[in-house]
């Protein structure tokens, strides 16, 4: 008798864990009719960064129908949702909903055609590019069927969309606003972010950093100007700019261990107006990507060191040394928690099936979702990634008999239903994972 009653004990987590896992693909099946017109209105009616009004308030209206308790122009268009449901852990799930200065040519029934003008000035088309149409869209699913679900589970829902996260600066805007102190501090932190690298109907996780600090730099090189023709006359800041984009590489490749990544890139120089004169200054712009904090701190240091010497071998005075600024504009690196990405692997093999959970890597773009868990003390935190390309079409591109259209790109389509529908129901499994924490 005492076998048998140990063999029940044993085997009843896993019955509930199948039951929920049926009570969850029913709840799903009976959103994807509502979800994928709600992905067809987004992608239609796309807003730039610092923009997203109707946005955000099609996001508190989906929220607040659910029973959510709404705060809406939060740190600008952001939009803040509680659902509380008994005593028990707190869920912050984030969404962004920005598009991008991107005109559409896809060729779908449904693309794009808005137009708008930009952050400075510009008259640009704007597409979901990015996928944050995706993102809203698994969002709000996810929302759905967590309050349809309620008798599954205890706790608090903390659903936010934010917006600016192109530009690096919606998720400071809404912790600036008193996000964690307004509002509750979550245990863990969540959030998706779409990948045509990937297939549709699969998701990747990886332990650690997996997106980069990215920092905006701006070097202004002086010289002494004059004729073209009696350069020995002048100090040629082109030529010092030109030294300086070639030495800024050798931090990278000779100054940091092989085994450390980080990026510099040289985007934009700018200096002179015709091809005979010397010009007095040179603009540059760059990028510097890398992940832990310390290594960011010590490429400015040689960032300057490099900058001042060259500068100082070219014979310019001390009072013409060139100018480095770290803009404010910074994305930090994004941190995936060891402990909580096992956790949910586990729970994605569960309720997708191994085959279709994959090992991600880390990339060297930027993401402020990573601003959530750098708080003291630390949140842990998750971005697992969503595969948005049909299987077939995936495959037929590793053989090179199609083209698959890259995140940012004006042809991006991704096979949203299925996306869409596989992204619910990830998150869905791994909220009610952690809601039911030590149960």
């Amino acid at each position: 008798m005492r076998r048998f009653f140990f063999s029940i004990v044993l085997i009843f987590p896993f019955m509930l864990s199948s039951n929920a896992q049926e009570v969850t693909d029913v709840a799903i099946d009976k959103e994807m009719e509502y979800l994928n017109k709600l992905y067809l209105h987004l992608h239609q009616n796309p807003e730039l960064s610092l923009q997203e009004k109707n946005t955000s308030l099609k996001m508190a209206e989906e929220l607040r129908r659910l029973g959510f308790d709404v705060t809406e122009e939060f740190g600008g268009y952001g939009v803040v949702g509680l659902l509380r449901n008994g005593e028990g852990p707190t869920i912050l799930v984030r969404t962004d909903m920005d598009a991008l200065p991107v005109t559409e040519v896809t060729g779908l029934s449904y693309a794009s055609t808005v137009k708008a003008i930009d952050h400075y000035g510009n008259d640009v088309g704007v597409m979901h590019a990015c996928g944050h149409d995706i993102h809203m869209s698994v969002w709000i699913g996810t929302a759905r069927v967590l309050s349809e679900m309620k008798n599954k589970w205890k706790g608090t829902l903390l659903f936010i969309a934010q917006g600016a996260e192109e530009m690096g600066l919606g998720a400071k805007a809404m912790i600036d606003a008193g996000l964690f102190e307004k509002f509750s501090r979550p245990d863990y932190n969540l959030a998706i972010h779409d990948d045509p690298s990937i297939p549709a109907g699969s998701v990747a996780l990886y332990p650690g950093f997996i997106m980069a600090n990215v920092d905006m730099v701006d070097i202004t090189v002086f010289g002494v100007g004059g004729h073209g023709a009696l350069p020995h006359k002048t100090i040629d800041p082109v030529v010092i700019a030109s030294r300086i984009v070639l030495d800024l590489q050798t931090i990278i490749s000779r100054e940091l261990s092989p085994l450390t990544p980080a990026v510099i890139t040289i985007g934009k120089i700018d200096g002179g107006t015709v091809g005979n004169v010397i010009p007095e200054k040179v603009e540059m712009q760059l990028t510097v990507r890398s992940f832990s904090d310390e290594v960011r701190s010590a490429i400015f240091e040689k960032i300057e060191r490099i900058c001042n010497g060259i500068a100082m071998a070219s014979g310019v005075p001390e009072d013409k040394m060139p100018v480095v600024k770290v803009k404010d504009q910074f994305t930090p690196s994004l941190y995936n928690d060891p402990d909580l990405t096992d956790r949910i692997r586990s729970v994605f093999n569960g309720c997708l099936g191994q085959a279709n959970v994959f090992d991600s890597e880390p990339r060297m773009i930027g993401e402020d979702f990573s601003r959530y868990g750098r708080q003291e003390p630390p949140i842990p935190s998750l971005m697992f990634r969503l595969g948005t390309t049909a299987p077939d079409l995936l495959e037929k591109s590793k053989k090179g008999e199609a083209e698959i259209s890259g995140l940012h790109s004006s042809k991006f389509a991704p096979d949203y239903s299925l996306t869409i529908r596989t992204g619910v129901k990830a998150m869905s499994c791994a909220v009610m994972d952690l809601l039911n924490e030590g149960k």
